[in-house]
C-alpha cells in the first residue's frame, strides 16, 4: 500500500511510497483511508522536528486527522463493514500515571503517552490503517467528508467543556464570546461557541481568502486590527493564534469573572514590556481565570463528532478549501492565503 513516511526535521525526505500493510496487532479494525487533514502540527513535524519516530524505525507514517471505512471488524468489536470512523490521536502511558489510567490520556503527568503521526507511533497517512476499536470513533454517515475534522473539533470541545466547568464556579453565565485567530482551530471554535448560544465574535489580522464570509455564515461577527479596538468586552475568550503579546492584551479587555482559555501555540519569539504586578492586581481583583489545553480524551471525540453532526454541511464544506492526492502531500504543507483546512485523498 502507499503511505506518506517523513523524518521529522529533514523536509527533503517527505516520501509517498509503498510500504507493508498494517499489522494485525496494531488494531482490530482494518480501515480504508478516505481522507487526511493537514495541521501545523504536521508542518513542525516536518520542518522543525517536533515529535519523534517509532523505536527502531527510521521514518514516520504521518497523519493525525483521519477519516476512513471500516473494510473488516471482529464479530464482537462493536463495528461493521462500512461504517464511518476516524481515529484518536493519543495512546496512555505504558505505567500508566493516574489521568492514563482512567482514559484521561490527555492529562497525562509523565510525558511517556504516544500519538498516532506524531510521537513514538504511526499515523493515518497511508490507504489502509489498523485500529484498535476503543480508539476509533463511529460517525454519522451523513457527515461524510467532514469526519476529517472530527480531531481538530474534539481539541475545542474539550477547550469549551474545560470552559464550562470553570463557569460552573458561579451562579452567571457567559454571553459574549470572542475567537482569537480565524484559522480551522478559530472557526471550529467559533462553531461550537454559537451552538452554545453566545454572541460569538472572531479576531484574525487580516481579512484575506473566505475566513470572514465564514465568520459571517456562522451570524458571528468577524473584526481584524488590534484587539482593544474591538469595541467588545468578553465573557469569554478562546485564542487560538498563540500569539504572546495578544494573550496579555486579553485581560485588560474581559469582563469581570471571565475566563480566558489558550489553546494556540507559536514558534516565534516575541517579546513585550510587561507588567506584572498590574496584571496581577487585575486577574485576581476581576476573578479571571487564565488556563491552557492541549489534545483530548474519547468523550471529546465524541461531543465532536455531535457538534459535526448538528452543523450545516455547507458551511462546513467551506473550511475545506483544497484537496489533494497523496502525491502532492509535499506541496499541501504549504498553505496559501484562500486556504482554511487542506486534505490530502488517500483514495486512488
Amino acid at each position: 500500500m502507499k503511505a506518506i513516511t517523513v523524518v521529522p526535521g529533514d523536509p527533503g525526505q517527505v516520501r509517498v511510497g509503498e510500504v507493508p500493510d498494517p499489522a494485525e496487532d496494531e488494531g482490530a479494525l482494518l480501515v480504508e483511508g478516505r481522507l487526511l487533514g493537514i495541521c501545523g502540527t504536521d508542518v513542525d513535524i516536518v520542518q522543525q522536528g517536533y515529535g519523534s519516530l517509532p523505536p527502531g524505525r527510521d521514518r514516520l507514517v504521518v497523519g493525525h486527522e483521519s477519516l476512513g471505512v471500516v473494510v473488516d471488524a471482529p464479530v464482537a468489536g462493536g463495528f461493521a463493514v462500512g461504517d464511518l470512523v476516524a481515529g484518536i490521536v493519543r495512546r496512555p502511558d505504558p505505567v500508566p500515571c493516574e489521568p492514563c489510567s482512567h482514559g484521561e490520556w490527555d492529562f497525562c503527568r509523565n510525558g511517556r503517552y504516544t500519538e498516532r503521526g506524531i510521537k513514538e507511533r504511526d499515523g493515518y497517512g497511508s490507504q489502509y490503517w489498523r485500529i484498535e476499536p476503543d480508539y476509533a470513533i463511529r460517525l454519522d454517515p451523513g457527515v461524510g467528508d467532514h469526519g476529517v475534522l472530527l480531531e481538530p473539533t474534539s481539541v475545542l470541545a474539550k477547550a469549551w467543556e474545560q470552559t464550562d466547568r470553570i463557569f460552573a464556579r458561579a451562579s452567571w453565565r457567559p454571553r459574549t464570546a470572542l475567537v482569537t485567530g480565524a484559522g480551522p482551530i478559530g472557526l471550529l471554535a467559533a462553531l461550537l461557541g454559537v451552538q452554545r448560544g453566545l454572541d460569538v465574535h472572531v479576531l484574525d489580522i487580516n481579512d484575506k481568502g473566505p475566513k470572514s464570509q465564514l465568520v459571517g455564515d456562522l451570524g458571528a461577527t468577524f473584526h481584524t486590527g488590534d484587539v482593544k479596538d474591538t469595541g467588545i468586552s468578553p465573557d469569554v475568550v478562546i485564542e487560538c493564534t498563540g500569539h504572546g503579546p495578544l494573550v496579555f492584551e486579553l485581560v485588560d479587555i474581559v469582563t469581570p469573572n471571565s475566563v480566558i482559555c489558550l489553546t494556540g501555540m507559536s514558534a516565534g519569539s516575541s517579546p513585550v514590556p510587561l507588567g506584572t504586578d498590574e496584571l496581577n492586581e487585575k486577574m485576581v481583583l476581576d476573578n479571571t481565570v487564565m488556563f491552557g489545553t492541549v489534545n483530548a480524551a474519547r468523550r471529546h471525540y465524541e461531543q465532536a463528532a455531535t457538534a459535526l453532526s448538528s452543523a450545516d454541511g455547507g458551511w462546513l464544506d467551506g473550511l475545506i478549501t483544497r484537496r489533494v492526492p497523496m502525491d502532492e502531500y509535499p506541496d499541501a504543507l504549504h498553505k496559501t492565503e484562500d486556504d482554511i483546512k487542506v486534505v490530502v485523498d488517500l483514495r486512488g
